[in-house]
């Protein structure tokens, strides 16, 4: 410490600044940070930050997005069944919905689906086509009641010169609960084999690409 400034006056004893001229005497130590508090800041190179993984939804019917396009594929096939004429591909046309479904779900969501996940989107579609077309049977039971039952249908379709032979055979199904129960199990056999095949079938081709 010096004890005279260089501009001649002297300096009172740990002066840091001269009280003449103002120069600055001593270097200011800066002390280091956190040094008080005892913390040591760790360099930001050690700090690393895990992407977050966003973990493919199981296709299940608790899927939303599944379920959606399930239900799209679905009511679209349905309307093609109900179509006299187009009814008679009805195979192909559960076969494309299931196709369709995993089709859809791939642009939704940008997932490629294997063979197996495949068949599960079309299994999914194939057990809504089966709700969608037991509620429109339902109804038209309904309907049939209320217009008068099995007897009046029996007129009306012979007065749509409807094949006597097939109209017979829709009757008698009507009138026996074990027909009807007997013909829901295989329609929902043949609908959901048809469009989990028909998702295998997408699983395999489109995840290709």
């Amino acid at each position: 410490m010096p004890e005279f400034c260089t501009c001649g006056a002297q300096l009172p004893p740990d002066a840091r600044f001269c009280h003449k001229c103002g120069k600055p005497q001593r270097e200011e130590i800066v002390p280091e940070a956190a040094s008080d508090t005892g913390v040591s800041a760790e360099p930001a190179s050690a700090i690393v930050v895990a992407p977050a993984a966003v973990a493919a939804m199981p296709l299940n019917f608790r899927n939303p997005v599944a379920l959606r396009i399930g239900l799209l594929a679905a009511g679209l096939v349905c309307m093609l069944i109900m179509i006299p004429g187009v009814n008679y591909a009805s195979v192909v046309w559960l076969v494309g919905a299931g196709f369709f479904s995993v089709w859809v779900y791939k642009r939704r969501t940008g997932q490629r689906l294997s063979v197996r996940s495949g068949a599960r989107m079309g299994w999914i579609t194939g057990v809504l086509s089966f709700i969608l077309i037991s509620v429109l049977f339902g109804l038209c039971i309904l309907a049939i009641q209320q217009a008068g039952g099995l007897s009046v249908l029996r007129q009306r379709l012979h007065d749509l010169s409807i094949q006597q032979n097939a109209a017979d055979e829709a009757l008698k199904m009507l009138q026996n609960p074990y027909e009807i129960v007997r013909s829901l199990i295989v329609m929902f056999f043949v609908m959901t084999l048809t469009c989990t095949a028909g998702g295998a079938l997408g699983g395999k081709l489109l995840g290709k690409d």
